[in-house]
């Protein structure tokens, strides 16, 4: 077992290099971050621009390749450039990376195992009441855009505020900075987390529901499953230790990687909702040319991947006794 993730964290390793060199060079090769500055009022002088270029690492007249040796140097000792406005892109990262997981926490706990869940209760009780209503809304979600499913969730909000004459919903930013104390200021984050929770939960739960009935609808007329019920175990007691054990290996790949990958990957959900999370970082940096953001952002990505790939591995492994690493 532990020579098997030393192999696979070595070939992890190597990929998540090539990935992030190869994001660098495309990033660098691809932006134009002198408009930038030409697009200021009053614009600065062609000297001006030069020197702010080359003092963020960003100047197009040097090769891309020394501007590649510079960056990676910075990133083996911890550090990873400045942004475009001269900030520090750690700063950044250091920043939005825990805006990401407060949004995404609790978010992707409650759409894995409510996708999981209703797919298995969906195959188990197939072609009833529960099955083709949890299939047409699965489908019905999953057919609708992000951003109809964020902006009717908002006015669903306004609509209770009114109502109730209280804001009992807030829809736009983390909480609000007005406030102080530990407990109002928890209730404001509470209040502005419910909406994108809601709206990334729903779409998990749709998304892993099918598959996860697909699954399970395989296990069901399984010989080990008969088997275990012939042994006098109750039909509850082995679809659940049996059966939806067995069912989930297929997917769980899916849901390790698509909830890792989520960090990077709710951009919809943190324009709409004003969360200043990773996802909003990236398309905001490609959109002002910020080379060393959008390399971070990418180097980033291919760490989690890394870590989605072992992590997936090891439940695995955890879940089926038939694995064996050497």
């Amino acid at each position: 077992m532990g020579r098997f993730m030393l192999r696979r964290l070595a070939n992890y390793l190597m990929l998540v290099i090539v990935a992030s060199c190869l994001a660098y060079f495309l990033a660098a090769l691809s932006l134009n971050p002198r408009a930038n500055f030409e697009q200021q009022k009053p614009r600065p002088t062609v000297q001006q621009i030069d020197a702010t270029l080359r003092t963020y690492n960003l100047d197009p007249s040097t090769p891309v390749v020394v501007r590649f040796a510079h960056w990676a140097d910075g990133v083996v000792h911890g550090d990873l450039g400045m942004n475009i406005k001269g900030g520090s892109v750690n700063d950044d990262f250091s920043r939005r990376i825990w805006v990401s997981v407060r949004l995404l926490l609790i978010a992707t706990i409650i759409g894995s195992i409510g996708g999981v869940l209703v797919g298995a209760q969906g195959a188990i009780k197939q072609y009833r009441f529960f099955d083709r209503w949890t299939t047409l809304a699965s489908f019905f979600l999953l057919a609708m855009p992000v951003f109809v499913v964020a902006i009717s969730l908002e006015i669903f909000a306004v609509d209770i505020n009114q109502s109730s004459g209280h804001t009992v919903i807030q829809y736009i930013g983390e909480y609000n900075p007005d406030l102080s104390g530990f407990w109002p200021v928890m209730l404001s984050r509470v209040q502005h987390l419910i909406l994108p929770t809601i709206s990334l939960a729903l779409f998990q739960i749709a998304q892993y529901s099918r598959y996860q009935r697909n699954t399970m609808l395989d296990v069901l007329g399984s010989d080990f499953l008969r088997t275990a019920r012939a042994k006098g175990l109750r039909r509850r007691t082995a679809l659940m230790k049996h059966g939806l054990r067995t069912a989930i290996l297929p997917i769980i790949p899916l849901l390790v990687y698509n909830v890792i990958l989520l960090f990077t990957g709710a951009t919809f959900t943190e324009k709409i909702f004003g969360w200043h999370g990773m996802g909003e970082w990236l398309v905001d940096s490609i959109t002002t040319n910020d080379v060393n953001s959008v390399a971070a952002v990418s180097l980033f990505t291919a760490v989690i991947v890394l870590i989605a790939g072992l992590l997936s591995d090891l439940i695995y492994s955890a879940l089926d006794p038939r694995v064996r690493f050497s």
